[in-house]
């Protein structure tokens, strides 16, 4: 059995101890009777083929990013990630999609042990979280030129809105939006390019992406503020248990805790996201 990892939850390490103590007690006795079956251990409960398998999601520039030269996966979700595997001692496996729906589907269906994935009610079904570990704003961004002004004006009959399909983004002004038309371009780091193509009124995103892309294409502008804040937690299927969800949450309040997602996003010079709070109970 693997060392017991220090975010194990207390609960799950007393029992895991005590079925060990007892182990040692029947054995020394000469006991004939086989000892009680063990707890689940939390690296086959997180990572049940022996692997830890993560799906990593480009969509969005906060999370993962790819090296344009080196063609390597970094950011504070593949940081996670190992840090994950390293503490359950099992090889890390990472699953990069350009998208938050293909990262969805990956963990819901199994293919993926672990994801990173905003917390809306719309990935209720299929997927369970950690509180969230980071907050990132969500913001509208318009050509110069457009009347547009302040997010409270772009929910306006005739406006159309461009969102990266299956995004928290998405998701979110598919509830909020009464007036104004939402089109989906096909992943969220196209949405821009899909805005000037499609002559869209609005680009919806990441903060820090729409600021990216804004200085490569020049002629627009954000919108003051933000329309929304994205609460970004780590998800695993549905089916996993509940000794695996606890020691997935008490993981990711640990690294909170300790200030390593802090580090990370300096590390990888993430900019306007910051660290949740601890989750509470």
């Amino acid at each position: 059995m693997n060392p017991l990892p220090p975010f194990l939850p207390s609960r799950s390490r007393r029992i895991l101890l005590a079925a060990g103590g007892a182990a040692l007690l029947l054995g020394a006795a000469g006991c004939a009777t086989p000892p009680a079956k063990p707890a689940v251990r939390v690296d086959l409960a997180l990572a049940p083929t022996g692997r830890l398998r993560a799906s990593i999601n480009l969509g969005n520039p906060v999370l993962a990013r790819r090296d344009a030269t080196t063609g390597v996966v970094a950011g504070v979700s593949v940081d996670l990630a190992r840090a994950l595997a390293d503490e359950i001692a099992v090889p890390l496996d990472l699953i990069v999609v350009d998208g938050a729906a293909r990262s969805v589907e990956n963990v819901k269906s199994g293919q993926a042990d672990i994801g990173f994935f905003a917390i809306d009610p719309g990935r209720s079904e299929g997927l369970r979280f950690t509180a969230p570990y980071v907050l990132i704003e969500g913001a509208y961004l318009v050509r110069n030129a457009s009347p547009l002004r302040s997010n409270d004006e772009v929910d306006r009959r005739g406006t159309r809105v461009i969102v990266g399909r299956g995004s928290a983004y998405d998701l979110y002004l598919s509830r909020a939006l009464k007036s104004a038309e939402l089109v989906r371009a096909p992943t969220s780091p196209v949405v821009v390019d899909e805005f000037l193509a499609q002559n869209a009124d609005v680009a919806a995103g990441v903060k820090q992406q729409l600021e990216a892309d804004a200085a490569r294409v020049g002629g627009v502008r954000l919108l003051p503020g933000r329309f929304m804040v994205i609460e970004q937690a780590m998800g695993l299927p549905e089916s996993r248990s509940d000794a695996a969800l606890a020691a997935l949450v008490e993981f990711i309040e640990h690294k909170k805790a300790s200030g390593f997602v802090a580090a990370a996003l300096a590390r990888h010079r993430i900019e306007g996201a910051l660290v949740a709070p601890a989750a509470r109970g």
